[in-house]
């Protein structure tokens, strides 16, 4: 049985959280990102894993910085740290407590997309497939040693939810096989290539700003990838237009002009067909709804503003 310190902070880290808590290794503190202020200031929003360790009765920590943490974490003499998407570095000195180090789980296969944001980079970049990785982290973001990468394919028009549910359930599956070997020293760590080494920068909302010219199948690929924030995005009479689902049309029209009754808009190759649009401020429509009340008709050029 090992004794672990959980680092996590979204969705993507419940899974995994979960299935060690079930499993005969002891969760000895669940460390997360801080609650976070909602827009009025009314509300604190503890993350998920905040709120699921507190359901469960683990010691759980919001620290907003893990400097503060090292003499509690010291007196744990702990086995492992497991980290998962928690969204703060880990200071070396920290790294150095723990007895097996500290393992990380990242939603690619490394050395390709170290970084923020490799599951909407993957999507953006139309791979075939992609995975997860188990890494020893090291000062340097990303770039420890592997002890195992599994992968899945990625699937024609997937979009960035399914894929994260994809990923994270593959880590759940995985997880304690990962833990048992690295404690009984039954798994190897090898270094990464690092001149292979591609990064995932962390996603911006200009990231979504759609660009007509562009073709049909990268606008659709953006649209997938950032759904749903940022969102796939255009301006229209000063006000912002979310795309959430699109298929590719073979119609043939000028970049950004909406070219029928069904919602296709012409790109600079192929064109899309607006399935789903959600406007500034409104609930999420279907295309049939929104041209019924829209100013967005046939003939109506989307410029890139």
């Amino acid at each position: 049985m090992a004794k672990i310190i959980f680092f996590g902070t979204p969705e993507f880290a419940l899974p995994i959280l979960r299935k060690i808590n079930n499993s005969k290794h002891e969760i000895l503190t669940v460390y997360t990102q801080s609650p976070k202020k909602s827009l009025r200031g009314q509300k604190i929003n503890k993350s998920i894993i905040h709120e699921f360790a507190e359901k469960n009765n683990l010691n759980v920590k919001a620290p907003e910085r893990l400097e503060v943490e090292e003499n509690f974490l010291e007196r744990n003499n702990f086995d492992l740290g497991m980290v998962v998407a928690y969204g703060k570095l880990i200071p070396k000195k920290i790294l150095n407590l723990s007895k097996y180090g500290f393992i990380n789980i990242h939603a690619s296969l490394l050395p390709k997309y170290r970084g923020a944001a490799p599951i909407q980079r993957s999507i953006i970049n139309r791979d075939k497939e992609t995975g997860i990785s188990f890494m020893k982290i090291i000062e340097k973001l990303d770039a420890g040693p592997i002890c195992k990468k599994y992968k899945i394919e990625i699937k024609k028009n997937e979009n960035y939810n399914s894929l994260l549910d994809r990923l994270s359930n593959l880590a759940e599956e995985t997880v304690i096989e990962i833990i048992d070997k690295i404690i009984e020293n039954k798994i190897k760590f090898v270094d990464q290539n690092h001149h292979e080494a591609t990064y995932a920068n962390k996603i911006e909302k200009i990231d979504g700003k759609i660009n007509w010219s562009e073709s049909a199948e990268l606008i659709q690929a953006k649209i997938n990838a950032l759904n749903p924030n940022p969102g796939g995005w255009f301006i229209f009479n000063n006000e912002r237009y979310k795309i959430l689902d699109a298929d590719i049309s073979s119609k043939f029209g000028q970049p950004g002009e909406v070219l029928d009754e069904n919602f296709i808009v012409g790109c600079g190759n192929n064109s899309l067909k607006i399935l789903k649009i959600q406007r500034q401020g409104k609930k999420p429509q279907n295309s049939k709804e929104f041209l019924l009340g829209s100013k967005i008709k046939p003939g109506t050029k989307l410029l890139n503003e």
